[in-house]
């Protein structure tokens, strides 16, 4: 059964005419419930005698997975064609926890991500950044890959809580070993790489009121985020390049607003769907602050218990990082240790986040005010892409002229709501 409409008008009567539209949804599957378990009714249909862009492996995908799996499918699979690399990301809650490409890990970033001795593919390395980001925010994600999922990869997503994975294909191997996770209830859809829906309006329905809008189907690369350099700082490098692009395709599909910074091809900080600008630049400079103290002497070397799990320690770490705990916190916390490891003071902080550098931000509207810029210099951001067009673009010009940053006018919103 389905919704009975006539044939879609061609993509030429849409902007020619003003017309009654009429669509066919033809029903695929039921789902559990929608976004809470009291809205009921809820289904995934297709367009008539088109199929869905992925099949269900396994598992039973619910309302937020799917909205979660398609977002970030769409993500890693444009990530891939821009910069030709292995991508990867997680999402929570529609917009990406991280997102990184297949750059090699050092001994330091190994350690800090937990993989021990793993054999890490170039898939595996994208997928340990993306997940690594923002382990907190990660924690229950959907994980999505640019390419076949190897055996590496699959063994690496086995120990960690998650609740799907999609992807274009898998190897047998990996098929079986993700079958294992959740007691065999772990989602894992297979995507089409090849479906073909740019040129296809998209509809929504909100309240009683149907919106239209094309797709956003514009092809992030080098060429059309970075070919207007406004600053006298004219000096891009290769990888600055690379994680501008990484950058500013994260935060397409982030809610917004958004900023983003990235570093070494992954993101390292995401502020996502705050009303102010600047709050989500101080929001993804908090979490790239976090990101860069996970890696500080004193947060390595905590004296853990024997017993305590990967994900307790990582959770305490982060406490650690952050700080001002409450007395009942602390003592909870304490308990983790052999002994008391004190706390990280200010000074220490800062002293570690002045060695910041070669940071990329990418926002997805003009940056109106410099105190986005006063906020970025803090956490080591050199390069900056933003579409420009503000009234105060002279100002904002001058002001990472200050800072000797590199910045592009895009001429590209990147709105995702």
């Amino acid at each position: 059964p389905g919704i009975l409409f006539s044939k879609r008008p061609t993509q030429q009567s849409f902007s020619e005419t003003r017309m009654d539209l009429y669509r066919h949804y033809q029903h695929r599957f039921d789902l559990k419930y929608g976004c809470n378990p009291h809205q009921q009714q809820s289904a995934i249909f297709s367009l008539k005698d088109r199929p869905l862009p992925f099949e269900i492996i396994n598992g039973k995908p619910g309302y937020i997975n799917l909205l979660d799996a398609l977002n970030a499918w769409q993500l890693v699979k444009e990530l891939d064609e821009a910069l030709d690399l292995p991508a990867a990301a997680s999402f929570k809650h529609v917009s990406p926890a991280g997102a990184a490409v297949g750059i090699p890990l050092d001994e330091d970033l190994k350690e800090i991500y937990g993989t021990g001795k793993d054999k890490l593919t170039p898939l595996a390395c994208a997928f340990l950044r993306a997940r690594g980001a923002d382990p907190l925010c990660s924690f229950g994600d959907f994980i999505a890959l640019s390419r076949e999922v190897d055996r590496e990869t699959a063994l690496l997503i086995r120990k960690l809580v998650s609740d799907g994975i999609i992807a274009p294909s898998y190897t047998n191997e990996a098929k079986e070993i993700l079958k294992q996770k959740k007691k065999g209830a772990f989602i894992i859809l297979q995507a089409d790489g090849n479906e073909t829906m740019d040129e296809d309006p998209e509809y929504r329905e909100v309240h009683g009121t149907v919106f239209r809008q094309q797709r956003n189907s514009i092809k992030l690369s080098k060429e059309n985020l970075l070919g207007n350099i406004v600053t006298q700082n004219q000096e891009l490098s290769e990888d600055a390049s690379r994680d501008l692009v990484l950058a500013s395709i994260a935060i397409k599909y982030t809610q917004s607003n958004s900023v983003g910074y990235a570093l070494n091809g992954q993101m390292i900080g995401i502020g996502a769907g705050q009303q102010s600008r600047v709050d989500c630049t101080k929001l993804a400079g908090r979490k790239a602050e976090t990101w860069h103290l996970r890696s500080h002497p004193r947060v390595c070397s905590l004296p853990f218990r024997d017993e305590v799990g990967n994900v307790e320690k990582t959770n305490a770490r982060i406490a650690f990082i952050e700080g001002e705990m409450t007395a009942p916190e602390r003592s909870s916390w304490l308990k983790l240790f052999k002994s008391d490891p004190g706390e990280l003071s200010l000074e220490e902080k800062s002293e570690s986040i002045s060695k910041m550098q070669e940071v990329c931000l990418s926002s997805d509207a003009f940056l109106p005010f410099r105190d986005n810029l006063d906020q970025a210099s803090r956490r080591g951001v050199r390069y900056v892409v933003q579409p420009g067009g503000s009234l105060r673009d002279d100002l904002l010009i001058e002001v990472a002229d200050e800072y000797g940053m590199l910045m592009a006018f895009s001429g590209i919103r990147l709105f995702h709501h």
